[in-house]
């Protein structure tokens, strides 16, 4: 009678994988303009919002909606800061673990300024205090417990290297938004899993001016999955056999890219710890930039995960005119 009524029990709620995200917060403040002001010029904004952002904040965001769960880790300034406590106040309410997030007395925390154009292009300018590289991270044990992957950009390379090769030592996954030129020695080349670049900084990494062989020269140096995101043009990656395959894009009616590329970087770890098949992750992500695209917000506009569902089950993308990723 034990085991009849047993069999009537639905299976336990699976958890949701954690995936680390490394990088530094920032305060983002955001102005819509008709245009670029040129130099000496001034322009009015028709629209202004603070909001926070960097790419391990936007990713984070970003695997909440799609239902993983997300913790971050990084350096930023001192606590009495109020646009600090602004950040921390809006990451627990998507349900972030800042648990792990270092506080550099003296110092401050990242602030953008971004303008975002009728087209959604956005324009930034960035201060970061030099100080903050000079973080020293919590336990490498503690943060990598119950941790299903870890996502960090290239730029984090000086404090997060260790422990990314660590990670992999473990068998956690480690992917790299690389959207910086990266060099032929730099440690997250080997101490990664994944590597998915944006097209500039690819072909700067490898010196080439066409992303398809700028891939191939790459993979001489590591053994990690390789991509290059393009924007409107889709995704280029290798397969197992090194050989170039394509991800079109989705085509959306663009209002706001803030945040788009990390958002996609988010979609696709999250997809990488489901088990997702390269093509179908590469995908899934592409349809959760598309969507973060189609409203203004940065990451506070990442979609749900019942939306990149719908959006996948319309069919293969084909490429537009204009897209988000």
């Amino acid at each position: 009678m034990m085991e009849e009524a047993m069999n009537f029990h639905p299976a336990a709620p699976k958890i949701p994988p954690r995936i680390l995200c490394i990088g530094m917060p920032v305060r983002d403040l955001t102005f819509r303009i008709e245009e670029l002001p040129a130099r000496g010029f001034k322009a009015n904004a028709t629209h202004f919002e603070e909001i926070c952002g960097g790419n391990a904040l936007n990713a984070a965001i970003g695997i909440v909606r799609l239902g993983g769960r997300a913790s971050i880790c990084g350096p930023m300034g001192d606590a009495r800061e109020t646009s600090s406590r602004f950040i921390f106040d809006k990451l627990a309410h998507e349900g972030i673990d800042t648990s792990q997030i270092v506080r550099m007395p003296n110092l401050v925390t990242p602030i953008s300024n971004i303008m975002i154009d009728p087209s959604g292009e956005r324009t930034i300018v960035t201060f970061r205090d030099p100080e903050l590289w000079k973080v020293q991270l919590p336990d490498t044990d503690s943060l990598l417990e119950d941790c299903a992957a870890i996502l960090t950009e290239n730029r984090c390379a000086e404090f997060c290297t260790d422990l990314c090769a660590e990670a992999r030592r473990r068998g956690i996954p480690v992917i790299v938004d690389v959207d910086r030129t990266m060099s032929a020695r730099e440690g997250l080349l080997t101490a990664s899993s994944h590597l998915v670049f944006s097209s500039e900084a690819l072909q700067a990494t490898a010196a080439v001016n066409d992303d398809g062989e700028a891939l191939k020269k790459i993979a001489k140096l590591t053994s990690s999955f390789l991509a290059g995101t393009r924007g409107a043009k889709g995704t280029l990656w290798l397969d197992e056999q090194q050989n170039l395959q394509e991800t079109p894009a989705f085509p959306v009616h663009t209002v706001d890219t803030l945040g788009a590329g990390d958002v996609f970087h988010g979609a696709f770890a999250l997809a990488i710890t489901e088990g997702q098949e390269l093509r179908e992750a590469l995908r899934f992500a592409s349809a959760a930039a598309a969507l973060k695209c189609t409203r203004f917000g940065g990451a506070f506009a990442a979609p749900q995960r019942a939306e990149v569902t719908a959006l996948l089950g319309q069919g293969r993308p084909a490429n537009p005119a204009r897209s988000g990723q």
